[in-house]
């Protein structure tokens, strides 16, 4: 067996994708505000797998400064796609709506300052790719829309599964019949946290 490189976590710190000057200003101000954002590893990632599924109808509960709508932006537009973003508190909304238009992306992306309990219910999709980053408490009670609403085949991914609060939603997820899912503990440079735990499904 191959050994592992040395210093693994210095290694793959020196491999953290390039980002442009808007991305790494929503870091910069992230890290001064302790705003939680995905960071390029997560971000990145959320390009590759939005561009690789083709995915026209992604929707994202907890936008947050726009970040990660940024890359999931990014990925789909190429295909036609369009993101729904959802976020509760107004002032962040109203940042992400300002940044996602410097990203050149306001035809792809769209903002709605909401609840997620009270949007949910009034959406049908169907959508082929969500992204979840809402309190971990609430992920597991947001699963129960989530399941009316992904079509068959489309892709659920949940940031900080490793979160103490996510623990209900990792046990529902690893017993469903509805998700085929799978956990990743990782190390995420700039991520938010660190060393955490994403979970990907996909909806049968």
């Amino acid at each position: 067996m191959a050994d592992i490189v040395d210093h693994p976590e210095a290694y793959f710190r020196q491999l953290v994708p390039e980002r442009d000057a808007l991305l790494q200003v929503l870091e910069a101000e992230a890290k001064a505000e302790e705003i939680p954002i995905v960071g390029p590893v997560v971000g990145g990632l959320l390009l590759v797998l939005s561009r690789a599924t083709r995915a026209q109808n992604i929707l994202e509960l907890g936008t947050a400064t726009g970040y990660s709508a940024i890359c999931l932006g990014r990925g789909c537009e190429p295909n036609g796609g369009r993101v729904l973003t959802l976020e509760y508190d107004g002032n962040l909304a109203k940042r992400a709506w300002k940044n996602i238009a410097r990203a050149n992306l306001s035809e792809t992306v769209s903002v709605l300052e909401a609840d997620v309990f009270e949007m949910l219910p009034e959406l049908t999709g169907p959508y082929d790719f969500v992204f979840m980053d809402i309190e971990k408490k609430d992920y597991l009670a947001a699963l129960g829309h989530l399941e009316a609403i992904v079509q068959p085949g489309g892709l659920l991914i949940a940031d900080n599964t490793g979160f103490k609060d996510a623990e209900t939603f990792n046990q529902a997820m690893f017993t469903s019949a509805v998700w085929q899912s799978v956990q990743l503990f990782s190390y995420l440079p700039m991520h938010s946290g660190i060393y955490d735990g994403l979970c990907f499904a996909v909806r049968l």
